[in-house]
């Protein structure tokens, strides 16, 4: 089976996904990039993530060219190619509907510094891109030229995409992204949140190019 750790890996990360409230049902999709075999696994299109066997995932070149497995590719294919070929840096794509970021998906608002963890993004912001119908190459295109530099984009009225070198960065990406939107939201609840200096962004994202271990995994900051 080609790329089967891979595929592992997708229906791995598919189950946190789902048991860690990112996505409802069966929405959101993830995808890993080989470049050396120019592949990627992606995960299969309106199969439950718990159901979701390695067998199911699909693997496809970023042409859209279906190489092996019997599904249907996620409906959303074309954002995760569209970030291979634009971030040739990255390995692995997320795409949820988490509740917070979601929230501020639909209020076409980009997610701001109200706490330093949204460094991880590589950015002091993460971006809103307008809103076109999901599946659609115009979203693809919208994603990535809105993400700029930032490892991650908002979908407007939609979720968000997490990028990352590996699987377990751009899930750990999405995961404090989901952080930052619910403190952004409960600040908003109660008062103007403050927002972090671009001086002071920038000597966090300093600071996180040596944070962790040599073998560059972390847990939190």
């Amino acid at each position: 089976m080609l790329l089967q750790n891979e595929r592992e890996l997708v229906v791995e990360y598919g189950k946190r996904m789902s048991a860690d409230r990112l996505s409802t049902g069966t929405s959101g999709n993830i995808s890993v990039y080989v470049p050396e075999e120019g592949l990627l696994a992606i995960s299969p299109s309106g199969i439950g993530y718990f159901s979701t066997q390695p067998e199911d995932v699909v693997v496809m070149d970023l042409e859209a060219h279906i190489v092996e497995g019997a599904r249907k590719p996620s409906s959303e294919w074309a954002l995760h190619t569209l970030f291979y070929k634009n971030k040739p840096h990255i390995r692995a794509v997320v795409h949820t509907h988490s509740m917070y970021c979601t929230t501020f998906a639909v209020l076409g608002q980009p997610l701001q510094a109200v706490h330093y963890a949204i460094a991880d993004a590589g950015a002091a912001a993460v971006p809103c891109a307008p809103y076109y119908p999901f599946g659609t190459l115009e979203l693809a295109e919208a994603a990535v030229r809105t993400a700029g530099d930032s490892g991650a984009v908002l979908l407007g009225n939609h979720g968000l995409v997490a990028c990352g070198k590996d699987l377990a960065g751009a899930y750990g990406l999405a995961l404090n992204l989901e952080y930052v939107a619910e403190l952004q939201y409960r600040a908003r609840c109660i008062g103007t949140p403050n927002i972090l200096s671009a001086e002071a962004m920038e000597d966090v994202m300093e600071r996180f190019k040596s944070y962790g271990q040599p073998d560059g995994k972390k847990t939190g900051y």
